[in-house]
């Protein structure tokens, strides 16, 4: 028999990214959502490589996913988009020198250490994330308008609280933090 999973402790008032006390969760209900889950990153990579078929050989999921995030965060190097991604170093490290030879990407100086080089996106390298993404928004905004005003919320909210501290890996005081 499945035992209730309660979702933390009683709080007298609801802050934002507080927990409701009354949110009990049954085995049966996560793994729901856990299927539901990977059904929906199964989706979403059905639609980047879909996407990716017009680009060219040597372009995969990585190369995207890169792209993306240094569209979001520029600057970021290889410590940071393998901290992102859960890349090993040597991946994050050969999926930017691939965009790099594709003329996609660009290492910046360093402001504070030589080694550590801030990439950025080329104007070829935003023409290539923005062709992607466009596929990606689009099965998104289909998500969200089927879910509502308030599933829009409630989904970032159950997003954001997923990625945790990664949302502000790559990200300077000036971005928010």
């Amino acid at each position: 028999m499945a035992t209730p999973l309660s979702s933390g402790p009683l709080s007298s008032g609801m802050a934002p990214g507080s927990t409701d006390p009354r949110l009990i969760l049954r085995e049966e209900e996560l793994d729901s959502g856990l299927e539901l889950l990977l059904l929906a990153e199964a989706a979403l990579w059905a639609a980047v490589d879909a996407a990716l078929d017009g680009e060219g050989p040597g372009l995969g999921r990585s190369h995207w996913r890169a792209a993306f995030l240094l569209r979001r965060r520029p600057g970021i190097g290889v410590q940071d988009l393998s901290k992102l991604t859960s890349l090993s170093k040597q991946a994050a490290s050969k999926t930017l020198t691939d965009l790099q030879r594709l003329n996609l990407a660009e290492k910046l100086a360093g402001d504070l250490d030589a080694r550590r080089r801030p990439t950025a996106l080329t104007a070829e390298g935003l023409a290539f994330e923005a062709r992607v993404s466009e596929r990606l928004r689009a099965l998104l905004g289909r998500a969200y308008r089927t879910g509502g005003l308030d599933g829009v919320a409630g989904t970032r909210r159950i997003l954001a609280a997923l990625a945790g501290p990664r949302q502000g890996v790559g990200l300077s005081r000036r971005d928010g933090l």
